[in-house]
């Protein structure tokens, strides 16, 4: 079972919204919308895209490592730099 499982409709229904945001973003460009406004919806999906990948991390944290660290050994020490290298992705993003 996946940390996020017991949260994946929402998960689900977040990227959804967040896909429709990028279809709209789509428009706005077809449409040769004011460059600015295009940047402020861009700056919009991209903190929707960062609140999931935070709350994915979360559920991460609190369900995969903390059950690793829970059993020990070298699965534990796996998982804690596992989810450092994740949190270091998601800083230089």
């Amino acid at each position: 079972m996946r940390g996020y499982t017991q949260d994946k409709d929402a998960y689900l229904r977040r990227l959804r919204r967040i896909e429709g945001q990028v279809r709209g973003l789509q428009r706005m460009v077809e449409d040769d919308t004011y460059c600015i406004d295009v940047l402020t919806q861009i700056s919009a999906v991209t903190r929707a895209l960062q609140a999931v990948a935070v709350g994915l991390l979360e559920d991460h944290l609190g369900h995969c490592v903390a059950q690793a660290v829970e059993q020990g050994g070298p699965e534990a020490e796996a998982k804690v730099k596992e989810a450092a290298q994740a949190v270091s992705r998601l800083v230089r993003s």
